[in-house]
């Protein structure tokens, strides 16, 4: 996998392979959505966790890795339902957005 893209395409081709699109319809899109995003979250608490309980660097990377295929596997999935165009790259748009963000100000209005 050389490429966000390309790993995200590999990802479906795993998951809904596996049933984890099963449950999408264009009827009920939105609540599918909402699922595959709460799942995100609950992975994103399994770093927290990971961390909190001291699981070690092994662990809070294996939590991490579980976080971005979650979110490349909602991008492909999102390109394949027709949500997002299927000509979106998320290299370049990623690319664009770091470019972005080194021409912010430091912590850019943030507080504490």
């Amino acid at each position: 996998m050389n490429s966000l893209d390309s790993a995200a395409r590999n990802i479906y081709a795993i998951t809904s392979g596996k049933g984890f699109w099963d449950g999408y319809t264009e009827y009920a899109s939105f609540p599918f959505y909402a699922y595959k995003l709460a799942m995100i979250h609950s992975e994103v608490t399994e770093v927290l966790e990971a961390i909190r309980k001291d699981k070690g660097g092994d662990q809070v990377v294996l939590e991490i890795a579980d976080v971005i295929i979650r979110m490349l596997d909602l991008y492909e999935g999102l390109k394949v339902t027709g949500e997002i165009e299927d000509g979106l790259s998320l290299d370049k748009l990623i690319d664009q957005k770091l470019v972005e963000n080194s021409r912010r100000p430091n912590m850019h209005g943030v507080r504490g």
